[in-house]
């Protein structure tokens, strides 16, 4: 069986991948749905908890340094939304997760210029059965018989993500709108992360719209 990453923002981060065209897509959103992904991280092993008005910190700390960092935000913070969270850090949160990918080995980055001065950055997956089977995993949580309450809850947190954005690169979006309720039952998995990813996203979208 292929390997894949341990955490949900590096899982998130390969299936934005396009294993076709050979490119990360959802560059305006990736950031987000990074941030998304380590507070899920964080909910699903009980170092954060769902309160009133936002999440609060269970743990002192983690092991995992980019775990480690939200942790110790939310822990010092006075309450905020969970919208907020997903959006505080998305500027480098996938830069971060990036680095991370490719420092372990999943991912090859080229650095370069355009023109001479303007950056550009050119990410390749090193082996395609690793969002191959990711694309898998949250295509069967999705279509399969079974309850929310007996999936992984990673496999579970996967996929509620992954539908938030209906990202084109696990399904097409007409597979996605059949199966809109499922991919709500598996946010509670969740929940309310799912929700604040959609409401930031919508919100970053709408301000780009005003110009």
């Amino acid at each position: 069986m292929v390997d894949v990453p341990d955490t949900l923002p590096e899982r998130l981060y390969l299936l934005t991948y396009d294993v076709e065209k050979k490119r990360m897509t959802y560059c305006s959103e990736r950031g987000y749905l990074m941030r998304a992904g380590i507070l899920a991280e964080l909910l699903l092993a009980g170092h954060i908890a769902d309160a009133t008005g936002g999440p609060v910190a269970q743990a002192k700390t983690v092991a995992d340094p980019l775990l480690d960092e939200t942790l110790q935000m939310v822990a010092v913070s006075r309450r905020r939304t969970w919208q907020h969270w997903v959006n505080k850090g998305s500027g480098t949160a996938a830069r971060q997760v990036r680095d991370r990918l490719e420092s372990g080995g999943w991912i090859r980055v080229e650095r370069g210029r355009v023109l001479g001065f303007i950056p550009r950055t050119k990410v390749t997956v090193r082996d395609t059965r690793v969002p191959k089977r990711l694309a898998g995993t949250v295509a069967s949580a999705l279509r399969g018989p079974h309850p929310a309450s007996r999936l992984d809850p990673r496999d579970a947190a996967l996929a509620a993500l992954a539908a938030t954005l209906r990202l084109k690169t696990v399904m097409p979006r007409a597979d996605w709108r059949a199966r809109r309720v499922r991919g709500e039952e598996l946010a509670e998995v969740v929940a309310p992360v799912p929700w604040a990813l959609r409401k930031a996203i919508q919100a970053a979208q709408a301000a780009a719209s005003a110009g």
